[in-house]
Parts: structure tokens; sequence; C-alpha cells
């Protein structure tokens, strides 16, 4: 069993505050799968304006934690830390689906799987949960490439 705290995952994420949405990994097996929570807490900056009256987690920042729980899980799939020339982009989100609002106090579950890595392309099967229930679930599709090829088309 592999596990990861917040400072590992600072080393394979560039993200931080408050765009780092992946706070443990609990487990993950190179080449097929993660797990790894986000605790959703009242102190999160989002939620003074979605909804200041009933708080609820912005679905494309449930996405956003996926694709970066599937993004940790490519690097340890291939074995490397990324350097300051590599970044991630997404190609694509297919059948995403709400089904449970995610608010203060909740734990995210994030279980992503990859379906398919060629060419290049990561595919992956991504499910969020809360207390066991189903918040969102999506297809995710990435690419890596170097910092210097960000004006060029992110599909090769």
């Amino acid at each position: 069993m592999n596990s990861l705290d917040i400072n590992q995952i600072k080393q394979y994420l560039p993200h931080r505050y408050p765009m780092l949405l992946v706070d443990r990994v609990l487990t993950w097996e190179s080449g097929k799968t993660i797990t790894a929570i986000k605790n959703v807490t009242a102190n999160e900056e989002f939620f003074s304006g979605h909804f200041p009256h009933k708080p609820v987690m912005p679905g494309v920042l449930m996405i956003e934690a996926l694709a970066q729980t599937a993004a940790l899980l490519s690097f340890l799939s291939l074995g490397q830390k990324p350097d300051e020339n590599s970044v991630v982009y997404f190609l694509g989100i297919d059948g995403a689906r709400f089904k449970r609002p995610v608010v203060p106090g909740d734990q995210i579950r994030m279980d992503v799987e990859i379906l398919r890595h060629a060419r290049g392309i990561w595919k992956y099967k991504a499910r969020a949960t809360v207390d066991g229930q189903l918040a969102v679930e999506a297809e995710l599709m990435c690419t890596m490439r170097s910092a210097s090829d960000a004006t060029q088309a992110a599909v090769p």
C-alpha cells in the first residue's frame, strides 16, 4: 500500500493554495488506480461567493480535484516527478454527472482508474464520493507537455 502526504503531493503537482485540491493519497497502484482525499472546510475561499446562504463546492472544482488526482497517478505510474517545464493539460471531460452537493465538513474520496494510455494521451475513469454516496463521476483525458509548448496545441 502506497500513500502520500501533502508535502509529497506538492512534489508532483505544481498547484498551491487555493488551487491544490488533493490533501492525501491513501493508496495507489502504478499504471492502474489511485485513491485520494480532499477535506472540504468552511474556510475555502470559494464558499464566500458560492453560495453565502448555502455553501456548495462548485462542480468545476470537484472535477479539478479529480483531474489533479489523475495527474498524480500519471506521474506516479511513470515513476518520475515533473520538472519546472512539465505541464499537464486537460483534453476532455466526458459523461460528467453531479449526484450530490459537497458542503463544508465533507471529506471527498476520489477514486481514479487509468482506462488507457497511448501516444501521450491518458484517459481515466474518475469518481468522487462523500460518506459512500456518489458526488460526481466523469471520464477525463489529459496529456503532458513541456511548458515551452504552452503556445502550441495541446493535442499531438
